[in-house]
Protein backbone atom coordinates (compact mmCIF):
# COMPACT_ATOMS: atom_id res chain seq x y z
CA UNK A 1 0.00 0.00 0.00
CA UNK A 2 1.42 2.98 -1.11
CA UNK A 3 1.36 6.20 1.20
CA UNK A 4 -0.71 9.53 0.31
CA UNK A 5 -0.07 12.50 1.65
CA UNK A 6 -4.04 13.42 2.71
CA UNK A 7 -3.40 10.68 5.32
CA UNK A 8 -1.50 13.21 7.23
CA UNK A 9 -4.93 15.19 7.58
CA UNK A 10 -6.21 11.63 9.99
CA UNK A 11 -4.09 11.90 12.66
CA UNK A 12 -4.89 15.32 13.73
CA UNK A 13 -8.85 14.32 13.36
CA UNK A 14 -8.76 11.46 15.21
CA UNK A 15 -6.71 13.17 17.98
CA UNK A 16 -8.92 15.68 18.19
CA UNK A 17 -11.84 13.62 18.13
CA UNK A 18 -10.28 11.55 21.23
CA UNK A 19 -9.39 15.09 23.01
CA UNK A 20 -12.90 16.15 22.69
CA UNK A 21 -14.49 12.77 24.34
CA UNK A 22 -11.92 12.41 26.79
CA UNK A 23 -13.10 16.17 28.00
CA UNK A 24 -16.88 15.07 27.27
CA UNK A 25 -16.32 12.23 29.81
CA UNK A 26 -14.47 13.68 32.53
CA UNK A 27 -16.93 16.66 32.69
CA UNK A 28 -19.99 13.97 33.14
CA UNK A 29 -17.68 12.40 35.54
CA UNK A 30 -17.41 15.52 37.54
CA UNK A 31 -21.03 16.24 37.04
CA UNK A 32 -22.21 13.41 38.32
CA UNK A 33 -19.57 13.64 41.46
CA UNK A 34 -21.07 16.94 42.61
CA UNK A 35 -24.18 15.89 42.35
CA UNK A 36 -23.65 13.06 45.50
CA UNK A 37 -22.89 14.28 49.01
CA UNK A 38 -19.78 14.74 50.45
CA UNK A 39 -21.52 11.94 53.23
CA UNK A 40 -20.76 10.07 50.23
CA UNK A 41 -17.10 10.54 49.65
CA UNK A 42 -16.83 10.19 53.56
CA UNK A 43 -18.68 6.68 53.74
CA UNK A 44 -16.11 5.72 51.07
CA UNK A 45 -12.77 6.89 52.98
CA UNK A 46 -14.11 5.19 56.20
CA UNK A 47 -14.39 1.76 54.29
CA UNK A 48 -10.83 2.42 52.49
CA UNK A 49 -9.58 2.66 56.26
CA UNK A 50 -11.61 0.00 57.47
CA UNK A 51 -13.59 1.95 59.93
CA UNK A 52 -17.15 0.21 59.33
CA UNK A 53 -18.95 2.06 61.88
CA UNK A 54 -17.82 5.55 61.05
CA UNK A 55 -18.55 4.48 57.29
CA UNK A 56 -22.15 3.22 57.89
CA UNK A 57 -23.26 6.94 59.62
CA UNK A 58 -21.95 8.28 56.73
CA UNK A 59 -23.97 6.26 54.11
CA UNK A 60 -26.80 7.06 56.59
CA UNK A 61 -26.33 10.66 56.45
CA UNK A 62 -26.59 10.10 52.79
CA UNK A 63 -29.57 8.22 52.32
CA UNK A 64 -31.22 11.21 54.70
CA UNK A 65 -30.10 13.69 52.44
CA UNK A 66 -30.78 11.91 48.91
CA UNK A 67 -34.02 9.37 49.51
CA UNK A 68 -33.46 8.11 46.08
CA UNK A 69 -30.25 6.38 46.85
CA UNK A 70 -32.33 3.00 46.28
CA UNK A 71 -29.18 0.47 45.96
CA UNK A 72 -27.24 2.35 48.94
CA UNK A 73 -30.67 1.18 51.21
CA UNK A 74 -30.15 -2.17 49.50
CA UNK A 75 -26.53 -2.19 50.82
CA UNK A 76 -27.14 -0.74 53.91
CA UNK A 77 -29.53 -3.19 54.71
CA UNK A 78 -27.70 -6.48 53.91
CA UNK A 79 -24.74 -5.08 55.61
CA UNK A 80 -27.17 -4.31 59.19
CA UNK A 81 -28.08 -7.97 59.07
CA UNK A 82 -25.19 -9.52 58.00
CA UNK A 83 -23.78 -7.21 61.56
CA UNK A 84 -26.51 -9.34 63.37
CA UNK A 85 -28.40 -5.77 63.88
CA UNK A 86 -31.91 -6.89 62.32
CA UNK A 87 -33.93 -4.48 63.73
CA UNK A 88 -32.02 -1.96 61.73
CA UNK A 89 -32.07 -4.01 58.35
CA UNK A 90 -36.04 -4.61 59.04
CA UNK A 91 -36.20 -0.78 58.96
CA UNK A 92 -34.29 -0.65 56.17
CA UNK A 93 -36.06 -2.36 53.83
CA UNK A 94 -39.79 -1.76 54.98
CA UNK A 95 -39.04 1.61 53.75
CA UNK A 96 -38.21 0.33 50.30
CA UNK A 97 -41.10 -1.63 50.34
CA UNK A 98 -43.66 0.62 51.33
CA UNK A 99 -42.18 3.41 48.92
CA UNK A 100 -44.86 3.70 45.71
CA UNK A 101 -42.21 5.18 43.74
CA UNK A 102 -40.09 2.40 43.23
CA UNK A 103 -40.52 -0.22 40.34
CA UNK A 104 -41.90 -3.62 40.36
CA UNK A 105 -38.10 -5.07 39.68
CA UNK A 106 -36.56 -3.14 43.04
CA UNK A 107 -39.52 -4.13 44.72
CA UNK A 108 -39.37 -7.65 44.27
CA UNK A 109 -35.67 -7.57 45.27
CA UNK A 110 -36.75 -5.27 48.92
CA UNK A 111 -39.35 -8.15 49.55
CA UNK A 112 -36.20 -11.11 49.28
CA UNK A 113 -34.17 -8.42 51.54
CA UNK A 114 -36.94 -8.09 53.97
CA UNK A 115 -37.89 -12.06 54.04
CA UNK A 116 -34.25 -12.46 55.02
CA UNK A 117 -33.89 -10.11 58.11
CA UNK A 118 -37.19 -11.49 59.12
CA UNK A 119 -35.87 -15.62 58.71
CA UNK A 120 -32.29 -14.41 60.28
CA UNK A 121 -34.56 -12.73 63.13
CA UNK A 122 -36.77 -15.79 63.88
CA UNK A 123 -39.77 -15.16 62.83
CA UNK A 124 -40.07 -17.19 60.62
CA UNK A 125 -44.22 -17.28 59.55
CA UNK A 126 -43.94 -13.55 58.23
CA UNK A 127 -40.31 -15.15 56.47
CA UNK A 128 -42.10 -17.79 54.87
CA UNK A 129 -45.40 -15.39 53.73
CA UNK A 130 -42.40 -13.04 51.35
CA UNK A 131 -40.26 -15.53 50.56
CA UNK A 132 -43.94 -17.30 48.91
CA UNK A 133 -44.88 -13.98 47.58
CA UNK A 134 -41.64 -14.64 45.51
CA UNK A 135 -43.14 -17.60 43.02
CA UNK A 136 -43.08 -17.27 39.77
CA UNK A 137 -40.35 -14.67 39.90
CA UNK A 138 -36.81 -14.38 39.49
CA UNK A 139 -36.14 -15.13 43.10
CA UNK A 140 -38.13 -17.97 42.92
CA UNK A 141 -35.65 -20.45 43.60
CA UNK A 142 -33.33 -18.55 45.94
CA UNK A 143 -36.31 -17.90 47.91
CA UNK A 144 -37.41 -21.99 47.95
CA UNK A 145 -33.64 -22.84 49.12
CA UNK A 146 -34.32 -20.03 52.04
CA UNK A 147 -37.75 -21.77 52.41
CA UNK A 148 -36.27 -25.13 52.53
CA UNK A 149 -33.55 -23.94 55.50
CA UNK A 150 -36.87 -22.31 57.65
CA UNK A 151 -38.54 -25.96 56.80
CA UNK A 152 -35.88 -27.52 58.52
CA UNK A 153 -35.36 -25.11 61.48
CA UNK A 154 -39.06 -25.61 62.11
CA UNK A 155 -38.53 -29.72 61.76
CA UNK A 156 -41.72 -28.81 59.17
CA UNK A 157 -40.75 -32.05 57.07
CA UNK A 158 -43.23 -32.80 54.87
CA UNK A 159 -42.85 -28.85 54.08
CA UNK A 160 -39.59 -29.58 53.65
CA UNK A 161 -40.11 -32.84 51.33
CA UNK A 162 -42.58 -30.45 49.23
CA UNK A 163 -39.81 -27.65 48.89
CA UNK A 164 -37.08 -30.06 47.35
CA UNK A 165 -39.29 -31.58 44.79
CA UNK A 166 -40.23 -27.81 43.26
CA UNK A 167 -36.88 -26.95 43.41
CA UNK A 168 -35.49 -29.88 41.36
CA UNK A 169 -38.47 -28.48 38.99
CA UNK A 170 -36.95 -25.35 39.16
CA UNK A 171 -33.28 -25.88 38.84
CA UNK A 172 -33.06 -29.02 36.62
CA UNK A 173 -31.11 -30.68 39.68
CA UNK A 174 -31.16 -33.57 42.06
CA UNK A 175 -32.20 -33.17 45.37
CA UNK A 176 -33.08 -37.08 45.88
CA UNK A 177 -30.56 -37.49 48.72
CA UNK A 178 -31.78 -34.48 50.81
CA UNK A 179 -35.17 -35.76 50.74
CA UNK A 180 -34.25 -39.65 51.70
CA UNK A 181 -32.98 -37.36 54.60
CA UNK A 182 -36.75 -36.19 55.54
CA UNK A 183 -38.20 -38.83 54.75
CA UNK A 184 -35.45 -40.32 57.38
CA UNK A 185 -36.64 -37.59 59.80
CA UNK A 186 -40.76 -38.06 59.26
CA UNK A 187 -39.69 -42.13 60.11
CA UNK A 188 -37.83 -41.33 62.98
CA UNK A 189 -40.82 -38.87 64.29
CA UNK A 190 -43.11 -41.77 63.73
CA UNK A 191 -40.95 -44.71 65.20
CA UNK A 192 -40.92 -42.44 68.65
CA UNK A 193 -44.86 -42.59 68.52
CA UNK A 194 -45.22 -45.81 68.07
CA UNK A 195 -46.34 -45.80 64.03
CA UNK A 196 -44.18 -48.48 63.07
CA UNK A 197 -46.50 -48.82 59.70
CA UNK A 198 -46.32 -44.80 58.55
CA UNK A 199 -42.36 -45.57 59.66
CA UNK A 200 -41.98 -48.41 57.35
CA UNK A 201 -43.83 -45.94 53.95
CA UNK A 202 -41.16 -43.74 54.68
CA UNK A 203 -38.31 -45.27 54.89
CA UNK A 204 -39.45 -47.30 51.78
CA UNK A 205 -39.99 -43.61 50.16
CA UNK A 206 -36.77 -42.29 50.97
CA UNK A 207 -35.52 -45.49 49.26
CA UNK A 208 -37.35 -44.43 46.09
CA UNK A 209 -36.33 -41.12 46.09
CA UNK A 210 -32.84 -41.80 46.77
CA UNK A 211 -31.39 -45.57 46.38
CA UNK A 212 -28.66 -45.19 47.81
CA UNK A 213 -29.96 -43.75 51.37
CA UNK A 214 -28.08 -45.77 53.72
CA UNK A 215 -29.77 -44.40 56.68
CA UNK A 216 -32.68 -45.77 55.29
CA UNK A 217 -31.29 -49.12 54.71
CA UNK A 218 -30.09 -48.80 58.74
CA UNK A 219 -33.65 -47.71 59.96
CA UNK A 220 -34.98 -50.85 58.67
CA UNK A 221 -32.93 -53.37 59.81
CA UNK A 222 -33.08 -51.61 63.18
CA UNK A 223 -37.13 -52.44 62.77
CA UNK A 224 -36.71 -55.50 61.92
CA UNK A 225 -34.99 -56.35 64.85
CA UNK A 226 -37.45 -54.70 66.89
CA UNK A 227 -39.98 -57.53 65.69
CA UNK A 228 -37.58 -59.74 66.12
CA UNK A 229 -37.03 -60.52 62.53
CA UNK A 230 -32.81 -60.99 62.83
CA UNK A 231 -32.33 -62.76 59.36
CA UNK A 232 -34.30 -60.18 57.61
CA UNK A 233 -32.54 -57.41 59.39
CA UNK A 234 -29.42 -59.48 58.59
CA UNK A 235 -30.18 -59.22 54.74
CA UNK A 236 -31.11 -55.58 54.89
CA UNK A 237 -27.84 -54.20 56.28
CA UNK A 238 -25.87 -56.28 54.02
CA UNK A 239 -27.11 -54.25 51.09
CA UNK A 240 -25.24 -51.35 52.48
CA UNK A 241 -22.19 -53.14 51.13
CA UNK A 242 -23.74 -52.47 47.54
CA UNK A 243 -25.10 -48.53 48.76
CA UNK A 244 -21.82 -47.32 49.84
CA UNK A 245 -19.41 -50.06 51.59
CA UNK A 246 -17.56 -46.97 53.62
CA UNK A 247 -20.94 -47.27 56.26
CA UNK A 248 -20.82 -50.81 56.93
CA UNK A 249 -18.54 -50.22 59.76
CA UNK A 250 -21.77 -48.54 61.60
CA UNK A 251 -24.05 -51.67 60.95
CA UNK A 252 -21.40 -54.01 61.95
CA UNK A 253 -21.91 -54.41 65.74
CA UNK A 254 -25.93 -54.38 64.92
CA UNK A 255 -25.10 -57.45 62.19
CA UNK A 256 -22.79 -59.21 64.92
CA UNK A 257 -25.50 -59.15 67.28
CA UNK A 258 -28.62 -60.05 65.33
CA UNK A 259 -25.94 -63.32 64.52
CA UNK A 260 -25.76 -64.00 68.07
CA UNK A 261 -29.45 -63.85 68.26
CA UNK A 262 -29.76 -66.83 66.27
CA UNK A 263 -26.85 -68.63 67.99
CA UNK A 264 -24.92 -68.33 64.21
CA UNK A 265 -21.75 -66.06 65.99
CA UNK A 266 -18.97 -67.63 64.27
CA UNK A 267 -20.78 -67.06 60.96
CA UNK A 268 -21.14 -63.64 61.58
CA UNK A 269 -17.94 -63.16 62.16
CA UNK A 270 -17.04 -64.84 59.32
CA UNK A 271 -18.86 -62.14 57.45
CA UNK A 272 -17.50 -59.17 58.99
CA UNK A 273 -13.81 -60.29 58.80
CA UNK A 274 -14.44 -60.66 54.55
CA UNK A 275 -15.59 -57.08 55.25
CA UNK A 276 -12.89 -56.28 56.88
CA UNK A 277 -10.48 -57.49 53.87
CA UNK A 278 -12.24 -55.75 51.02
CA UNK A 279 -12.76 -52.63 53.28
CA UNK A 280 -10.43 -51.24 55.88
CA UNK A 281 -11.82 -49.44 59.25
CA UNK A 282 -11.25 -49.19 62.75
CA UNK A 283 -14.55 -49.41 63.58
CA UNK A 284 -15.10 -52.29 61.98
CA UNK A 285 -11.91 -53.77 63.20
CA UNK A 286 -12.94 -53.25 66.89
CA UNK A 287 -16.03 -54.90 66.00
CA UNK A 288 -14.23 -57.92 65.04
CA UNK A 289 -12.28 -58.06 67.25
CA UNK A 290 -14.45 -58.51 70.20
CA UNK A 291 -15.95 -60.94 68.04
CA UNK A 292 -12.86 -62.83 67.70
CA UNK A 293 -11.66 -62.36 70.75
CA UNK A 294 -15.10 -63.87 72.61
CA UNK A 295 -15.49 -66.93 70.14
CA UNK A 296 -11.50 -67.52 69.09
CA UNK A 297 -9.68 -66.12 72.01
CA UNK A 298 -7.08 -63.44 73.06
CA UNK A 299 -4.62 -65.35 71.12
CA UNK A 300 -6.70 -64.73 67.29
CA UNK A 301 -7.59 -61.25 68.87
CA UNK A 302 -3.70 -60.66 68.98
CA UNK A 303 -3.27 -61.87 65.47
CA UNK A 304 -6.62 -60.52 63.69
CA UNK A 305 -4.98 -56.92 64.65
CA UNK A 306 -1.61 -57.71 63.72
CA UNK A 307 -2.63 -58.54 60.08
CA UNK A 308 -4.51 -55.52 60.28
CA UNK A 309 -1.75 -53.27 61.58
CA UNK A 310 0.16 -54.51 58.36
CA UNK A 311 -2.04 -53.77 55.86
CA UNK A 312 -3.22 -50.14 57.38
CA UNK A 313 -0.65 -48.95 60.02
CA UNK A 314 -2.15 -46.51 62.42
CA UNK A 315 -2.12 -45.34 65.88
CA UNK A 316 -5.72 -46.85 67.14
CA UNK A 317 -4.58 -49.63 65.62
CA UNK A 318 -1.75 -50.04 68.04
CA UNK A 319 -3.88 -49.25 70.90
CA UNK A 320 -5.74 -52.30 70.13
CA UNK A 321 -2.75 -54.46 69.25
CA UNK A 322 -1.67 -53.63 72.87
CA UNK A 323 -4.81 -54.30 74.46
CA UNK A 324 -4.99 -57.44 72.81
CA UNK A 325 -1.33 -58.30 73.48
CA UNK A 326 -2.33 -57.27 77.71
CA UNK A 327 -4.62 -60.25 77.18
CA UNK A 328 -2.24 -62.64 76.17
CA UNK A 329 0.10 -62.16 79.11
CA UNK A 330 0.30 -62.99 82.63
CA UNK A 331 -0.62 -60.60 85.49
CA UNK A 332 2.92 -60.14 86.59
CA UNK A 333 4.20 -59.23 82.84
CA UNK A 334 2.13 -56.86 82.42
CA UNK A 335 3.16 -53.69 83.91
CA UNK A 336 5.43 -52.46 80.67
CA UNK A 337 2.70 -52.95 78.28
CA UNK A 338 0.14 -51.73 80.07
CA UNK A 339 2.27 -47.97 80.74
CA UNK A 340 2.88 -47.89 76.73
CA UNK A 341 -0.89 -48.35 76.24
CA UNK A 342 -2.12 -46.11 78.60
CA UNK A 343 0.66 -43.66 76.90
CA UNK A 344 -0.80 -44.77 73.30
CA UNK A 345 -4.31 -44.09 75.00
CA UNK A 346 -4.13 -40.55 75.67
CA UNK A 347 -2.44 -39.78 72.40
CA UNK A 348 -5.09 -41.77 70.39
CA UNK A 349 -8.14 -40.10 72.52
CA UNK A 350 -8.54 -37.27 69.75
CA UNK A 351 -8.12 -39.13 66.81
CA UNK A 352 -11.23 -40.95 67.56
CA UNK A 353 -13.37 -38.37 66.57
CA UNK A 354 -15.61 -38.13 63.69
CA UNK A 355 -15.22 -34.72 61.43
CA UNK A 356 -17.57 -32.75 59.55
CA UNK A 357 -16.26 -32.12 56.17
CA UNK A 358 -18.27 -29.08 55.90
CA UNK A 359 -17.80 -27.27 59.35
CA UNK A 360 -15.07 -29.00 60.73
CA UNK A 361 -16.67 -29.75 63.98
CA UNK A 362 -15.74 -32.97 65.70
CA UNK A 363 -17.91 -35.05 67.61
CA UNK A 364 -17.06 -38.90 69.25
CA UNK A 365 -20.76 -40.11 68.03
CA UNK A 366 -21.41 -40.05 64.09
CA UNK A 367 -24.12 -37.92 62.69
CA UNK A 368 -25.81 -37.52 60.02
CA UNK A 369 -27.27 -33.49 60.53
CA UNK A 370 -24.01 -31.53 61.80
CA UNK A 371 -25.33 -30.55 65.29
CA UNK A 372 -23.01 -27.24 64.02
CA UNK A 373 -23.65 -26.44 60.66
CA UNK A 374 -26.78 -27.76 59.79
CA UNK A 375 -25.59 -30.24 56.96
CA UNK A 376 -26.76 -33.18 55.93
CA UNK A 377 -23.89 -36.32 55.12
CA UNK A 378 -21.30 -33.92 56.07
CA UNK A 379 -19.87 -36.65 57.96
CA UNK A 380 -17.13 -39.06 56.59
CA UNK A 381 -17.75 -42.71 58.66
CA UNK A 382 -14.12 -42.85 59.75
CA UNK A 383 -12.29 -41.54 62.42
CA UNK A 384 -10.54 -38.67 61.83
CA UNK A 385 -6.84 -40.13 61.49
CA UNK A 386 -8.13 -41.95 59.03
CA UNK A 387 -9.24 -39.49 56.63
CA UNK A 388 -6.11 -37.55 57.46
CA UNK A 389 -7.89 -34.71 59.90
CA UNK A 390 -5.55 -32.78 62.01
CA UNK A 391 -6.86 -32.92 65.35
CA UNK A 392 -5.49 -30.59 67.93
CA UNK A 393 -5.10 -32.62 71.02
CA UNK A 394 -6.92 -31.72 74.52
CA UNK A 395 -5.24 -31.08 77.50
Amino acid sequence: MEFETWMLLIFPLFFGLGWLAARLDIKELLSESSALPQSYFQGLNFLLNEQQDKAIEAFIEVVKIDPQTVELHFALGSLFRRRGEVDRALRMHHNLVDRADLDEKKRKQAIFELAQDYLKAGILDRAESLFRELENTPYAKPAMEFLLELFQKEHDWPKAIETVHRLAAVSGQSYGKQAAFFYCELASEEISGGDLDAARKHLYQALATYPNSVRATMMLGDMAVSKGEHEEAINIWKSVEAQDAQYLPLVAESILNAFRSLDRESEGVALLREYLSKYHSLDLMNVVFNGVLKSEGSSAAYRLVRDELQHNPTLLGLDKLLEARLLELPMDKRADVELVKNLVHKRTRNLAMYHCAHCGFKARQFYWHCPACHAWDSYPPRRSEETGEQVQASP
